[in-house]
């Protein structure tokens, strides 16, 4: 029988408590436990520290298969770990793309091999991301991987017959479309977003309207359907207003935050730094603002963090020849405390809530996202609050190192990550 003791955590930045883990289960919480059970127990002092249930990451790259040089199942899911993740969905764009039976199931057991995190894979919505015919969408589901998320990631569901028959399909099992919200001929050739700075700096613009104009069209047809659509990486004010609209109708409407998103601004292009090169784009300060209130007030229900690692030939260039995309696992719960936490925005209830508990059920995740309490898997993420210290990637776990925080001094370490009570982060390091 294993046994773990945390020591005067304040679960959910609550009161301090023990809480005691035996074979993979929350057994106890509560105060003084190390008279009652805890006999043989490792201790983990963790006074001052927060204790949250392990993170969920509904939008990772793991790159694995096709993509090695940027980053693997291991690796990323390592990335995961040392961030505080106990659960990733790994994205379909890979090569081949995740679009068949065979595929997911591949990436579903190196996830198992791995042991650092669970990774569920997300299924293609589309044969090749190609947008012109559905994929193996029921085999997915059907599959060892048990798949309940798709998406094109990376491209955009255009076609709205295909978007439909997708959210008709999926409706049967109770699975979700997340839609890469793009409309490919508004943003043909662009490089940043559209406004001021794109004009100053002479750099072809990416105007929110092809983002709205998806979003928009998508939770129409999902409330036609009576299905389920999520909406990936939403990045502006215009957009935050259709989903809290569909979300007053009673829609079946969810939305995801990056954590750049939260923080950076289309400001730092003129530096013309490949790193802050994503998709979508870095947006204006007012959008930046209007997506905290949003996540704050629930009508965007998560943080996703979009890890999209890059080797460093393409980063490494001229900007309009750079890949777009930003590593995010590691940094992701720091951003989430400087953005949200510390201004005042968020508790970290809501922060277990946006990054724990919200993803997992839309994800529809067994096991995770569940609260700290007996009977409970021991997934669970403790974090220093109190420490401030700059980023450096050469520390990095991800294979990658395109990080747009290099230098840049974030709040917040995650000091232990327990898998059903395996810690696989032990004082911020890999155990």
């Amino acid at each position: 029988m294993s046994k773990t003791l945390i020591r005067g955590a304040k679960v959910l930045g609550g009161e301090p408590q023990d809480v005691l883990i035996t074979d993979g289960t929350v057994t106890a919480v509560g105060t003084d436990l190390t008279v009652s059970g805890a006999e043989g127990a490792t201790v983990v002092e963790a006074a001052g520290q927060i204790l949250l249930p392990g993170l969920v990451d509904l939008h990772t790259h793991l790159r694995e298969p096709g993509r090695e040089d940027s980053e693997t199942v291991l690796t990323g899911t390592k990335a995961a770990a040392v961030g505080g993740f106990t659960a990733v969905h790994a994205m379909a764009n890979t090569f081949p793309v995740a679009d068949t039976a065979g595929v997911v199931e591949q990436v579903w057991r190196l996830g198992k091999e791995s042991g650092y995190c669970d990774v569920q894979p997300v299924g293609a919505v589309t044969v090749g991301l190609e947008g012109k015919k559905l994929a193996e969408l029921g085999a997915m589901h059907e599959s060892a991987a048990g798949v309940r998320v798709f998406s094109d990631d990376g491209k955009c569901v255009d076609d709205a017959v295909i978007m439909r028959r997708a959210l008709e399909y999926v409706k049967a099992f109770d699975g979700v479309i997340a839609q890469h919200a793009q409309e490919p001929r508004l943003t043909e050739g662009a490089q940043m977003n559209e406004g001021i700075v794109s004009a100053e700096l002479g750099l072809a613009g990416w105007p929110a309207v092809a983002e709205e104009s998806v979003i928009a069209r998508d939770v129409l047809l999902a409330a036609h359907v009576g299905s389920r659509v999520h909406i990936c990486h939403l990045s502006t004010a215009g957009s935050v207003e259709i989903v809290r609209w569909a979300k007053s109708k009673g829609w079946n409407v969810t939305a995801e935050v990056t954590p750049h998103h939260l923080l950076l601004t289309d400001e730092l292009v003129r530096s013309y730094n490949p790193v802050y090169k994503v998709n979508p784009p870095l947006r204006t300060e007012a959008d930046v603002l209007a997506l905290r209130e949003a996540l704050a007030d629930g009508t965007i229900d998560c943080v996703a963090t979009d890890h999209a690692p890059h080797p460093h030939e393409d980063k490494d260039c001229e900007w309009g020849a750079a890949a777009m995309g930003m590593v995010g696992l590691e940094t992701a719960l720091s951003v989430v405390q400087h953005t949200m936490v510390d201004t005042g925005l968020l508790d970290w209830a809501g922060v277990a809530d946006r990054m724990s508990f919200r993803p997992a059920e839309i994800g529809r995740l067994k096991g995770h996202g569940r609260p700290v309490s007996p009977g409970e898997p021991a997934n669970l993420t403790l974090l220093d609050p109190a420490y401030r210290g700059p980023v450096d990637p050469a520390g990095f776990a991800s294979r990658s190192r395109n990080t747009p925080y290099e230098g840049r001094e974030l709040p917040g370490r995650v000091t232990h990550t327990f898998l059903r009570g395996r810690a696989t982060v032990v004082d911020g390091k890999l155990a």
